[in-house]
């Protein structure tokens, strides 16, 4: 193990991106991955139908920040595809985000662009909500007001979260899309796609340099205490590094049930929203991501569970009191020069995929630099 200068615990996109900056400045990078392919929560392949599925469910990337989308066109070309969403609310489906044709359909208005604000700010004023934004809640309300909070999030942040809004950071709402036009896209990023051959093709091309070898199906706590080297990137969980040392941080996950069906379209959309009905938060159906031709179409239902793989992390006071307690710990790593930790996990925090792998390259280019 003496023979890497810098080991990366992980092989997802955080991971991939630091190996392949690491390994173009000439260091010899070992990238260790519990599972047994690399991409992480990316991870894509053809089914029998020869449909590209998303293994831990759909990802679209977009992005504002052209040197990211430079970086991630190095290694693959990206469709044109602009994603959109459609909401199943009082047994209609409409655009989501909210914008001027979903409030129209649902209220039954005939809203102009100039009406749309106006609309909103009255829904906002006749509602009631601490003015402090504590919560979840009061994010959302402040900005919609409580009718369409009812409708589009309440009842699917309860089944994403298993918990009151109320008791959720309004960290976790940031700025609600709402547009006063008829734009039904799901993102307005100037840089948008799907790469053309799928996350793990594109992975792998970020892993092809002669500066980078791959442990798969190994758990780093497992050999640990055989690593000696110049720089250790963690990107895996948290509390887990420590040992949970402070106590043990909540992870949402989702269970991902794949269906295929003997027809060519399943849906109206390429994802669906279910806030208030059903078990399942959302369906994805991949050929209207991909474009990909079949008689047949593969779909698939999340169901969000406190068990199983982490996929979020859960923002409430308990755990935002733990991370601080486990990132002092980081900090004094990282001072040694010999640490990094970076990513959703490491980090707990959530980050889309453009500004995890943004993090990656500003995070390796400091410690280069240093």
């Amino acid at each position: 193990m003496n023979y890497y200068k810098v080991v990366i615990i992980g092989c997802g996109l955080s991971g991939a991106t630091s190996a392949r900056l690491l390994a173009e400045q000439g260091y010899k990078v070992l990238v260790i991955e519990q599972k047994k392919h690399i991409s992480g929560q990316v991870y894509d392949y053809k089914n029998e139908c020869g449909i590209t599925l998303h293994q831990y469910g759909p990802h679209i990337f977009h992005t504002k920040l052209k040197h990211v989308w430079d970086f991630v066109n190095r290694f693959s070309e990206f469709s044109n595809f602009q994603h959109k969403v459609l909401s199943f609310v009082d047994g209609n489906f409409v655009p989501f985000p909210i914008n001027r044709q979903t409030i129209n359909q649902l209220f039954g208005e005939n809203l102009t662009t100039k009406d749309v604000p106006v609309f909103l700010q009255k829904e906002v004023d006749k509602a009631q909500y601490n003015s402090s934004l504590v919560s979840f809640r009061d994010a959302v309300v402040s900005q919609v007001g409580e009718r369409l909070y009812a409708l589009f999030f309440e009842k699917y942040t309860e089944k994403q979260w298993n918990c009151n809004p109320d008791t959720l950071s309004s960290d976790l709402a940031g700025r609600i899309p709402v547009r006063d036009n008829n734009d039904c896209r799901y993102f307005s990023d100037k840089y948008q796609g799907i790469p053309v051959k799928g996350y793990t093709a594109m992975i792998n091309k970020m892993l092809d340099h002669e500066n980078i070898h791959l442990l798969l199906g190994c758990d780093y706590e497992h050999i640990k205490d055989q690593l000696s080297t110049q720089l250790l990137i963690y990107t895996g969980e948290l509390d887990r590094f420590f040992d949970y040392k402070h106590g043990k941080l909540a992870y949402r996950s989702v269970k991902i049930e794949f269906r295929t069906y003997e027809q060519e379209l399943f849906q109206l959309a390429p994802v669906v929203n279910y806030p208030n009905d059903y078990d399942y938060t959302r369906i994805t159906e991949f050929k209207q991501m991909t474009g990909e031709k079949s008689e047949k179409t593969t779909v698939c239902y999340e169901y969000p569970s406190a068990d199983g793989l982490p996929f979020y992390t859960v923002p409430n006071k308990e755990n935002q009191h733990l991370r601080e307690q486990y990132m002092q710990e980081v900090a004094q790593l990282e001072m040694t020069g010999k640490y990094l930790f970076i990513g959703r996990l490491a980090e707990y925090k959530y980050y889309n995929m453009d500004l995890a792998i943004d993090s990656a390259i500003k995070r390796v280019q400091q410690w280069i630099n240093r």
